[in-house]
């Protein structure tokens, strides 16, 4: 049959392969950052409560891994053609190939990206809250009892100008993190837009 060696009746496996393990990989990066920075987060709750919401950050980033898999998996399912009445498919394994390689590049891009953000964030967090808080725990009582003492007795003016300096490196090394995902997401989307069909 002639176009079969190219398009043949197996090659839209590869491109929803390459969907599944896009959306799966990026969903796993997506939650293991979101767990790991997510117990940073409650365990720099409990030393010092006022940083919460502003140390959500990590957990927002991560978060975003998950729609970039989305984006790649929707563009690669809409590009695979479905067979035709003789059984025969314009989908050719050129297409089957290069939808499988956008989708690992999407994929492992945000695993690695969900693994990076979730470990700068958990001692991002921890350790902007300890700065934060001077070393004192946030049930202490401030009149120097059986409390914990603190770091050398800061005060609070000098403590938060540590903590802010701390948390722009952390949104530093987020973003340079979150970036690894973009670049998968980038070139996954270069890689989708190749196409070769069987006439």
């Amino acid at each position: 049959m002639v176009g079969y060696d190219n398009c043949p009746d197996y090659a839209p496996a590869f491109g929803y392969i390459g969907a599944a393990s896009c959306m799966i990989l990026a969903n796993f990066g997506s939650a293991w950052g979101t767990w790991q920075a997510g117990l940073g987060v409650c365990k720099m709750g409990v030393d010092y409560p006022k940083g919460v919401i502003k140390n959500i950050v990590p957990i927002v980033m991560a978060g975003v891994l998950g729609i970039y898999g989305l984006i790649v998996a929707v563009i690669l399912t809409q590009a695979i053609r479905p067979p035709n009445a003789d059984q025969t498919t314009s989908y050719s394994m050129y297409n089957g190939y290069a939808h499988l390689a956008a989708g690992l590049c999407c994929g492992v891009s945000c695993l690695a990206a969900g693994g990076t953000i979730g470990v700068i964030g958990d001692a991002g967090v921890q350790g902007f809250g300890l700065r934060a808080s001077g070393g004192k725990r946030a049930w202490s009582s401030d009149d120097g009892g059986d409390g914990d003492v603190g770091m050398g007795g800061n005060s609070e003016a000098v403590n938060a100008e540590a903590a802010n300096k701390l948390y722009v490196g952390l949104l530093i090394m987020l973003i340079f993190s979150e970036a690894l995902a973009l670049y998968g997401l980038i070139v996954a989307l270069i890689l989708s837009q190749h196409q070769y069909a069987c006439e």
